[in-house]
């Protein structure tokens, strides 16, 4: 029987990997006709495509913007192409590079050591809401130079931009609204730096002060890249850890270990990264005719990359279904690659790890409440959106 790939399919949004499965083995470059659209579904081809000059971003990476056009396409750098892609990334890339994460590991250390006191006493609490969402908008807000007391209300609009309609999966006017007042508030925030503007290292200072071939972005567009890190670097984190801390309590055995040597965690942390990715696909949009796999992708149309697929592909790891916290894959694709691999790795990494250390210092036999937990399942993103650990 041939396959027939939606990603906004009930099925798909219910378990993606069964059909990931199938696509990698049976089509792997697969024509979704209802989109004029491909899905590359094996971990080389997705690797490979990553840095396909004939590949551009500038017509959009998200599904809304690429399969349904709900969603258009502002500035961000996510949605440009080299050379200006380049320019802009080596400006803003320094404020994510390990030496500025270094320094921000002790504020984050502290930052998780005081939710965790703020839960003390508590016989549960939320992994998402009560720690890692409200530890992650915080992190996000230092990296980028906002208010750290704006983090509840920036965590808010981001949960509310992926809102989406149970019934087909797309995104709702609510997700759309919730976008376009983020948006305000970083254009407010571009134009108060700009009048009172300061040397900090934070990307918001730059993205405020970089000019193009001596023209500097409208307060619009910096705003738009600065809405793109806020997204990127609260939204994923928090399912991200959730994840960790699901996996870790079904294999007993590596958490004890993980527990008693935290030295493992950022392998830990690695490992769930690869195999519960949340976002699951981003894409590009075919400049010139090219050809995978003996398939023939036009111009002008939208190619995914089917990251969650790739990352369980049997032809890069080794029992790829196994959960295993030692695994140490040299390679998988939870950041993307090529171009537009993402700004943020150090930090999600030194995040991980230092939540991990956290929580297994002080509950290294926490039970995890899967029957009250809830999820996301949409064509995007799939992972927790709640759940309830219990200490007591």
């Amino acid at each position: 029987m041939a396959i027939d790939y939606d990603p906004f399919s009930k099925e798909v949004r219910n378990d993606p990997h069964p059909i990931y499965k199938r696509l990698r083995d049976e089509d792997p470059v697969h024509y979704m006709q209802k989109y004029d659209a491909w899905a590359l579904s094996r971990f080389q081809d997705i690797w490979d495509a990553s840095s396909h000059d004939d590949l551009m971003a500038a017509k959009g990476t998200t599904p809304a913007q690429l399969l349904t056009r709900d969603q258009a396409v502002t500035p961000m750098l996510n949605v440009l192409d080299p050379p200006v892609h380049t320019q802009l990334r080596s400006v803003i890339r320094k404020c994510f590079m390990p030496q500025h994460v270094r320094a921000l590991e002790p504020v984050v250390r502290k930052l998780a050591g005081q939710l965790l006191d703020d839960v003390a006493g508590r016989d549960e609490f939320d992994a998402i809401s009560d720690f890692s969402a409200l530890l992650s908008v915080s992190v996000a807000c230092l990296a980028i130079g906002l208010p750290v007391e704006d983090g509840p209300e920036l965590t808010k609009l981001v949960q509310g931009f992926f809102h989406h309609d149970p019934d087909s999966g797309g995104v709702t006017e609510k997700g759309l609204a919730s976008l376009n007042e983020l948006v305000s508030y970083c254009e407010d925030k571009v134009k108060a730096h700009r009048k009172a503007p300061t040397d900090s290292p934070e990307a918001l200072s730059r993205l405020a002060s970089f000019d193009l071939d001596g023209q500097r972005f409208s307060d619009a567009d910096a705003a738009s890249h600065v809405v793109m890190l806020v997204i990127g670097g609260s939204e994923t984190f928090p399912k991200v850890f959730a994840s960790c801390m699901r996996r870790l309590w079904e294999y007993p055995d590596q958490r004890a270990a993980l527990a008693k040597d935290p030295s493992g965690a950022t392998d830990a942390f690695n490992e769930v990264l690869r195999y519960d990715m949340p976002t699951q696909f981003l894409g590009r949009t075919v400049k010139r005719d090219i050809e995978i796999q003996g398939k023939t992708l036009k111009a002008g149309q939208p190619v995914i990359f089917l990251y969650s697929s790739a990352n369980r592909d049997e032809r890069e790891f080794d029992n790829p279904d196994t959960f295993d916290i030692a695994r140490c894959a040299p390679r998988f694709l939870s950041f993307g690659a090529g171009h537009h691999a993402c700004l943020g790795t150090h930090v999600a990494r030194m995040e991980g790890k230092v939540c991990l250390e956290a929580i297994l210092e002080r509950y290294p036999e926490y039970e995890v409440d899967l029957n009250n937990s809830t999820r996301f399942r949409t064509e995007f993103v799939q992972g927790f959106s709640s759940l309830p650990i219990r200490v007591g």
